[in-house]
């Protein structure tokens, strides 16, 4: 018989890191790259990053200096890029 004590992988405390990309957009990032989001200002990202610790229990708000690397692109649309007509 397999006793299993702790059927989930240590995860690890999640950072929520709010900066600004080299173009000067707010950012917050998760650490483990499941959560971001673009803000004009820093106390809107600070306002989201506060409200989004509940989904990462025990999670801390850290500010940086050093530029973020968007993990989603804002760059435009290509032409060649389209939406499914329905969920897949």
């Amino acid at each position: 018989m397999l006793l299993v004590t702790d059927p989930e992988p240590d995860q690890g405390i999640s950072t929520l890191t709010v900066g600004q990309d080299a173009a000067g957009h707010w950012l917050v990032q998760e650490s483990g790259g499941r959560l971001e989001g673009r803000f004009v200002s820093f106390p809107a990202a600070m306002a989201f990053a506060r409200a989004e610790r509940h989904g990462f229990p025990g999670a801390r708000v850290v500010v940086v200096t050093t530029p973020l690397v968007p993990q989603v692109s804002f760059e435009p649309v290509a032409p060649w890029e389209t939406a499914l007509p329905r969920a897949a």
